[in-house]
């Protein structure tokens, strides 16, 4: 008896597993679960290798969007000079020598700290200006012109942007005793009455404490030279070294001719041996951002805001005892102080600007990329849990602890994962470009294989924890789940709504990333209130037919709602995700177009100096090619009702006709026909007031009656204008295309007065203002060589085909188009995985249903029939609530979606829904849906009646 009781007894012990039976176990628990794992695998290896990839390739879009704004930037002007000015009465006789200064001026980046010297290179030698001498022989010619001021430059950088039709260039080494040369554009010698060898008189400015009369020195005419077209924006600010420039005297009556002409290297020794003060010398760099160029710039950024110091500091100390300045010293070579120019820092907190935009507009996509790979590892896990239910209810009964078993999970797991994740990370990293602003970001990376790794305990507890002991009703427990739901379902509701408050008030970042993660959970969790409701009403409806199909499928729908959340969560973020980042792609795909057509005008465009209109413009007829001429200047208004003066007004003289006929569907076009078309036979002239059309700002001023205006020219007499309003341009008007070239070159806020071109035959043709040419053509060479050909090589020309491509070639929108495109693909792939496992998870209720109606008679048709239409409703789901996301997020975020900075264009794009990706989109879903239905049902036909009979 007591044997048997002590038999009894070692049955009934547990027997505590030793380490070997653990590691079997673990083994044949791994083989079971090798699918799921793999799964788990994939997706964490895909997520630590995106940690390690894509910031590196972020940055090299980054780098290449710097380096085109900078090379942008250079090829107009240079973004860092240095300049001084030597002092040459330091020496007795004064002198200088120009040549050894000018290559010293390579030594002036050795102060730069932190090694930035290396980033910055010298560009032309150097150059200089001296200041405006007065022109004593020859005379000016004409009464009009009282005196010429002609200020010589050396700049060695225009060599390969002039022709010389006579004579030579200056040369750069001449003798001491000889006379200093000089060479004058066409345009020039012709206005002075000059040609090659003639002597030019020149009288400088004297220097005060050095001088006490104005010294004089006498200039040889070298060569004259005609300019060549520049597509680097040479000419730029350079335009009186083509074409001179008048204006009036200031402290007489009379008009000042101004010209500029170019001198060689060694014209300031000569012109210091008799006395002429120094010039201003100016060395120009290039920033080289080759590379990583966002850190380069960045590190460029600070020495240079203490460059000037750390010259002074190292070249000056003293005083000049001509004009007591600060006195420095560079190359042996007595100068003033030295002035840095910095617009690399300006233009680099620009960029920091977009580049912010874009992170926060990337953000959005990679949020929802990691919500739905994260909801697909939420649902591995489930599924890896339920084909493991029967096996852990087992070895619960056997008594085995929650702890033991989450445990066990884990042990399975966790390795898989974290060789996942460390092989997923070494693989970024090999695929990552190097020298890039961007480097792999480890820390997403842990957080990623963090959570991971926490989800499988997590999840392994709340399967098989321990049941409460049924201490309470069922009716109070229900109440007790209903309301936990309803508190869950308000805090996210509130916290979108915070969410969006904020970014909407204070931008996005990278907490505030994840707001569209959190609208999509908001959009779901009003689904699943709704969804059931729908279902309920259709089961009713089906209830009263006469068959069975229908009334099973919306059953069965309506019974598995509640627990399609997880999959209809992956599908509305995967589809929310795809169709806002087509909207995003579409708006500023669109938005460069009209970015590109603000930017030339019309099919192209040309810019130049002055509001003459050239003799030949006529000639371009022929060729095809339609032209409009409009003219910009700057002149003070007088309203006729009350005197109030309104300075600073932009007027532009336009022909409408040819507006017209340029841009025939333009808005602008047809106000301008309709309101400035004067009668033909009307006489123009002062006496005749000018329809005009005016901008918003101005019309504020005057709201009744218009305005006069009095442009005086000297030697002529003034010339009154009378502007009668007929109109006002809408905001729509102000942005059309035709007036892009017009207003760039307006400062914000400038009132703007569109009248008749009939104005130019009354007002004087002036050096200052602009012209606009805009052409309507096909082929950039045609239009290029047709504007060239109308208003000169100084032409800044701009053909709309050549913009489009540099803004659609920009690294910021590249970059932005393949982080979505990224983004929206692996969110697919993501969302498919999770789909086709969520299927896997809840197929067996379907195929136990069906099943059990084949026992009853059910044919094969009604059975498939079954199978579509208790998939059907998700499918329905998941599309509205996707296409809903997609086109609610921007109009939530829409005070956040600055896509301006992308486009180019006068105002923010408006958005554009892509409908075709939508449409493509929806029917991809529910075609995957549908396919699962119809692969349930083949494999449900090809079951034998045992294991049909099992399922039930």
């Amino acid at each position: 008896m007591t044997r048997t009781m002590d038999t009894d007894a070692a049955v009934a012990r547990p027997v505590k597993p030793g380490p070997a039976v653990t590691r079997r176990l673990i083994r044949k628990e791994t083989r079971g679960d090798l699918p799921m794992l793999v799964c788990l695998a994939v997706l964490v290896l895909v997520l630590t290798a995106l940690c390690a990839w894509a910031p590196a390739l972020a940055g090299r879009q980054e780098d290449r969007a710097l380096r085109q704004r900078v090379d942008a930037a250079q090829a107009q002007a240079p973004l860092i000079s240095l300049s001084t000015t030597p002092e040459i009465f330091n020496t007795s006789p004064p002198t200088v020598d120009m040549a050894t200064l000018l290559a010293a001026g390579r030594t002036l980046t050795h102060p730069l700290s932190g090694g930035a010297a290396r980033h910055l290179s010298f560009t032309g030698g150097g150059s200089y200006d001296y200041d405006p001498a007065s022109l004593l022989s020859p005379r000016p010619p004409g009464p009009a012109i009282t005196s010429t001021q002609l200020t010589a430059s050396y700049l060695p950088s225009a060599r390969t942007h002039l022709r010389y039709v006579s004579g030579r260039a200056p040369a750069d080494h001449t003798p001491l005793t000889t006379t200093p040369q000089i060479s004058l554009s066409q345009a020039t010698a012709q206005a002075l009455r000059v040609r090659t060898g003639s002597r030019l008189s020149l009288e400088f400015a004297k220097t005060p404490g050095a001088q006490t009369s104005a010294p004089q020195a006498e200039l040889v005419v070298s060569g004259v030279y005609r300019t060549t077209a520049s597509t680097d924006g040479f000419w730029t600010g350079r335009e009186t070294l083509d074409q001179p420039s008048r204006y009036p005297a200031e402290r007489s009556t009379g008009t000042v001719l101004a010209v500029r002409g170019l001198v060689g290297r060694d014209a300031a020794d000569l012109l210091a041996g008799a006395g002429v003060g120094g010039p201003r010398v100016t060395w120009q760099l290039r920033a080289d951002l080759s590379g990583a160029a966002l850190d380069r710039a960045r590190a460029l950024t600070g020495p240079l805001s203490h460059f000037s110091a750390d010259l002074s500091a190292a070249l000056c100390q003293g005083s000049d005892w001509v004009t007591g300045d600060i006195s420095c010293q560079v190359g042996g070579q007595s100068t003033q102080s030295l002035l840095v120019t910095d617009s690399l820092t300006p233009l680099l907190t620009t960029f920091t600007a977009q580049d912010r935009q874009a992170r926060a507009l990337a953000t959005y996509a990679v949020d929802a990329l990691a919500g739905v790979a994260l909801a697909t590892v939420a649902v591995a896990v489930r599924l890896l849990l339920r084909r493991r239910r029967p096996h852990l209810r087992l070895q619960r009964a056997r008594g085995a602890s929650t702890a033991r078993l989450v445990l066990l999970r884990c042990a399975v797991a966790w390795p898989v994962v974290l060789v996942a994740a460390l092989l997923g990370w070494a693989t970024g990293g090999a695929l990552a470009p190097t020298g890039t602003s961007g480097s792999p970001q480890p820390l997403p990376a842990v957080l990623v294989t963090a959570v991971v790794l926490l989800t499988v305990p997590l999840m392994t507890w709340l399967a098989v924890r321990e049941p409460r002991r049924p201490g309470r009703l069922r009716r109070t427990r229900r109440k007790t789940a209903v309301g936990r739901r309803v508190v869950l379902e308000l805090t996210v509701l509130l916290a979108t709504a915070a969410g969006v408050t904020a970014l909407r008030s204070q931008g996005p970042d990278g907490i505030l990333g994840a707001v569209p993660v959190l609208v999509a959970l908001s959009v779901v969790l009003i689904l699943l209130r709704v969804y059931p409701l729908v279902l309920r009403l259709v089961l009713r409806q089906t209830r009263r037919g006469r068959g069975v199909v229908g009334f099973v499928g919306a059953a069965r729908a309506a019974h598995d709602a509640p627990a399609t959340g997880l999959a209809l969560f992956v599908l509305v973020l995967t589809l929310g995700t795809a169709v806002f980042g087509g909207l995003v792609q579409r708006t500023v795909d669109d938005g460069l177009a009209t970015g590109a057509a603000w930017t030339t005008g019309a099919d192209a465009s040309a810019t130049v100096a002055g509001t003459a209109t050239p003799a030949g413009s006529s000639n371009i007829a022929p060729t095809g090619i339609r032209t409009a001429f409009q003219h910009l200047r700057t002149l003070d208004l007088a309203g006729q009702a009350d005197g109030a003066v309104v300075s600073q007004v932009a007027v532009v003289t336009v022909d409408p006709r040819q507006l017209a006929a340029v841009a025939p569907k333009s808005p602008l076009a047809a106000v301008l026909l309709s309101g400035l078309t004067i009668p033909s036979g009307t006489r123009v002239d002062a006496s005749v007031p000018l329809p005009s059309l005016l901008s918003p700002d101005l019309r504020t001023r005057e709201r009744a009656g218009g305005f006069t205006t009095t442009v005086v020219t000297q030697g002529q007499p003034p010339v009154n204008l009378t502007l009668k309003p007929v109109g006002t341009l809408t905001t729509a008007e102000l942005r059309d295309p035709l007036l892009g070239p017009v207003t760039a070159q307006l400062p914000p806020g400038t009132p703007l007065l569109i009248t008749t071109a009939g104005a130019d035959r009354l007002l004087p043709q002036q050096d200052s203002g602009s012209t606009v040419l805009l052409l309507k053509g096909d082929g950039p060479a045609a239009l290029r060589s047709a504007a060239a050909k109308a208003l000169g090589p100084l032409a800044q020309i701009r053909v709309r085909t050549e913009a489009l491509s540099t803004l659609r070639a920009d690294g910021l929108t590249q970059g932005l188009g393949t982080v979505y495109t990224t983004s929206s693909i692996l969110a697919a792939l993501s969302g498919l995985l999770a789909l086709a496992l969520e299927l896997t998870l809840t197929s067996h209720e379907r195929s136990r249903t069906t099943s059990f109606l084949r026992t009853l008679g059910l044919g094969g048709k009604e059975a498939g029939a079954i199978h579509f239409l208790q998939l059907l409703p998700l499918a329905l789901a998941s599309a509205v609530g996707g296409t809903l996301l997609g086109l609610l997020e921007p109009r939530l975020l829409a005070g956040t979606l600055d896509l301006r900075q992308f486009t180019g264009g006068p105002a923010q794009p408006a958005l554009h829904t892509d409908y075709s990706l939508t449409l493509a989109l929806v029917a991809g879903v529910t075609a995957l849906i549908l396919a699962a239905a119809a692969t349930e049902t083949v494999l449900a036909r090809r079951r034998r009646l045992g294991a049909v009979l099992r399922l039930t």
